[in-house]
């Protein structure tokens, strides 16, 4: 049998002495201690397991994280630290590591650890992880849909995973325009073979857009398509998509018809999408009242301010006293670098990364990334943050 070479990184020697007498009852792991970053450096092979102590200098171990995780992408890594906190696991994750356990060591623990790094078979599922966000507003021509495609494109770069982006403007839909695609299915297609409907199925069918992890299903080419369409579908369809992507963003239609409640009942977060005049923060209102009596909880629609500008009438104080409830994000005004981007169908951030609006974008995927992950992380490792 083939050895695998475990690799563990502590500055404390009664860690290492546990580390190896845990391991030894693992026939197939072939433990060497290293003693600092450059011996892990100097030694470390892929199809390895390195198991690394964050209780000391913490920033030059997640340097070498990174830079293990991205070299080899068959290495597996196993984090410990004597003082877990929801923002050092995000951090470990984010690096590449696939398990985090607390200092000291408990055997247990340890030994379901190994056996799940170990184990060929997906260690989270992505039904439990996968989140849907919704984008939404029930007044048209206010940059949902700009919102909606770039956020996502963003989400795809930022986190690498492989992100869905739904164009549930059945009428209308503008996706595939802004991105300049030409996709050979659609939500109809996908829907009448819903049952026939796997992860290789979908990565192949989606349309791609360009080298990145981020698919497109396009809205019906055909009102009629459209019309056939029930709520009850667009539930089985979401359900199907959990268990390929991490991300599901969908661009919901401005009204208040069955297909898009139900986009909206099965959404995990809901962008709710306004700018700063008072029809539109009216129509706002009739929405986080028309939410709430759906049942909708608080915390999951977040108020997103489109073309914010500091020197507007209506204030951001204002926005809040009228909607009664924060601003999530504000989206600066910026005309020009929008509307270059829509008429040559490519998203902002492509066209000039550093406008404030492609900023603004990058910087709201991240927040929402970070936050959606931390709260699986909090679930996950629910355990280690109550010690």
């Amino acid at each position: 049998m083939q050895k695998v070479l475990t690799y563990i990184l502590s500055e404390e020697f009664s860690t290492v002495e546990v580390l190896r007498l845990y391991c030894s009852e693992f026939e197939n792991l072939n433990v060497v201690a290293c003693h600092n970053c450059e011996d892990v450096t100097m030694e470390i092979m892929s199809d390895s397991l390195l198991i690394v102590d964050l209780s000391d200098n913490k920033p030059r171990k997640m340097d070498l994280i990174s830079k293990v995780c991205s070299t080899y992408r068959n290495c597996k890594v196993i984090v410990l630290s004597d003082n877990p906190t929801v923002s050092l696991i995000v951090e470990a994750m984010r690096s590449g590591a696939k398990e985090f356990l607390a200092l000291p060591i408990i055997k247990s623990e340890f030994t379901e650890c190994l056996k799940r790094v170990l184990s060929s078979e997906k260690q989270v599922n992505k039904n439990n992880k996968c989140k849907i966000i919704s984008v939404f507003s029930n007044k048209g021509g206010i940059g949902k849909t700009s919102l909606a495609t770039n956020v996502a494109l963003e989400l795809a770069k930022i986190t690498k995973e492989n992100i869905a982006l739904i164009d549930l403007n059945f009428q209308t839909g503008d996706i595939t325009t802004f991105l300049d695609l030409k996709p050979s299915f659609n939500i109809s297609y996908m829907l009448e073979n819903i049952d026939k409907i796997n992860e290789t199925f979908l990565l192949s069918t989606l349309e791609r857009y360009h080298r990145t992890s981020l698919y497109v299903l396009a809205d019906p080419p055909y009102f009629k398509q459209a019309d056939d369409i029930k709520p009850a579908q667009i539930t089985k369809l979401f359900n199907t998509l959990k268990d390929t992507f991490s991300y599901i963003v969908v661009d919901v239609e401005a009204s208040f018809e069955g297909k898009n409640i139900a986009a909206l009942d099965n959404s995990d977060m809901i962008l709710l999408v306004t700018v700063a005049n008072l029809p539109a923060l009216r129509n706002t209102q009739r929405c986080l009242e028309l939410f709430n009596k759906l049942g909708y909880d608080n915390e999951k629609t977040k108020i997103v301010v489109n073309r914010y500008m500091d020197n507007d009438e209506i204030k951001e104080d204002d926005i809040k006293k009228v909607l009664s409830k924060d601003i999530y994000w504000k989206v600066p005004n910026n005309y020009f670098a929008i509307m270059n981007a829509i008429n040559k169908g490519i998203p902002v951030s492509e066209i000039n990364s550093t406008t404030n609006v492609a900023q603004s974008y990058r910087e709201l995927a991240k927040y929402m990334a970070d936050n959606l992950y931390k709260i699986n992380l909090e679930e996950r490792y629910e355990n280690i943050l109550d010690k």
